[in-house]
């Protein structure tokens, strides 16, 4: 599911391997996202481009990701997502909890 792209001082990249995230696999990708973090102590940048459809238990696996990481001091910072996704972001305002990015060159330069 969660697969490390590149890695470097400050940043984790992961693309997550996923065409639908839902209730079915969101409590694997919290365990396995906060093993990485754990394994690394570093930025996560994670890559949805392949997701095209994500329901609210997966959503709040990622928001519960976040909260673990921040309470670290690190960040989790989403790339790639489909404009329908994005678009449901921002209507339930998770882009102003979030840093979203175009793709990782965009989140590792901020």
């Amino acid at each position: 599911m969660l697969k490390t792209y590149k890695e470097d001082e400050k940043n984790l990249m992961i693309n997550l391997n996923l065409q639908e995230a839902s209730l079915a696999n969101a409590d694997e990708f919290k365990t396995d996202l906060i093993k990485l973090f754990d394994a690394h102590h570093k930025r996560i940048v994670l890559n949805l481009e392949q997701v095209q459809y994500i329901d609210s238990s997966f959503l709040g696996a990622l928001v519960s990701s976040l909260k673990y990481l921040m309470s670290f001091k690190e960040d989790l910072i989403l790339v790639g997502l489909r404009p329908d996704i994005a678009d449901m972001f921002a209507l339930i305002r998770l882009d102003k909890i979030f840093n979203i990015y175009s793709d990782f060159s965009e989140a590792i330069d901020n």
